[in-house]
């Protein structure tokens, strides 16, 4: 049986690791807003810039010069608006992660104990339950290890996929910009 200062405890540690991820998903958010506000005024600056350009134009060939000179700096930076905001995202994803884990570490030790204790004050018997329990308590540990493993790969994949894609596409902008 858990004592009221086991109970306590465990709710006392909940309360810090609530209060500790929601401190960091502010901390995402804030940094996803000063990366929109940041990227927001560059674009605001470079579309005064350009609508400058195109105003002192004086012929057609020089407003598509301009016009293709712009799609190699616009593919760039969005490639690099998208790098930073998946960055954020996994950073803070990985706090979450990194704190599930933890939790579902210290409850299946604290699950382990409260089985071992059970089966030592258990009726004589009753080892083959007990065995059962066992077995069953280790075969879902070693699942939950599974999944964990899974979706860090997953992980791994997709961030290799996302780099390959925004790779290619800046790559194929700097190809295009350069037939022109």
């Amino acid at each position: 049986m858990l004592t009221p200062e086991q109970v306590m405890a465990s709710h006392k540690a909940n309360i810090e690791t609530l209060f500790g991820l929601t401190s960091k998903a502010f901390e995402g958010v804030e940094k996803i807003v000063e990366l929109n506000l940041t990227a927001s005024k560059a674009a605001l600056a470079e579309a005064s810039s350009h609508t400058q350009s195109v105003l002192s134009v004086k012929d057609a060939q020089e407003l598509l010069a301009l016009q293709s000179g712009l799609f190699q700096p616009l593919a760039e930076k969005t490639a690099a608006y998208s790098r930073h905001l998946y960055d954020i995202a996994t950073g803070t994803g990985a706090e979450f992660s990194k704190a599930f884990e933890g939790q579902a570490t210290d409850a299946q030790k604290k699950f382990m104990g409260l089985v071992d204790s059970a089966a030592k004050n258990a009726p004589a018997g009753s080892e083959a339950a007990v065995a059962v329990m066992k077995s069953t308590v280790a075969a879902a540990n070693n699942a939950l290890e599974s999944v964990q493993k899974a979706v860090k790969q997953a992980t791994e994949v997709a961030e290799a996929n996302f780099n390959a894609v925004a790779a290619t596409a800046t790559s194929a902008t700097k190809a295009a910009s350069k037939k022109r």
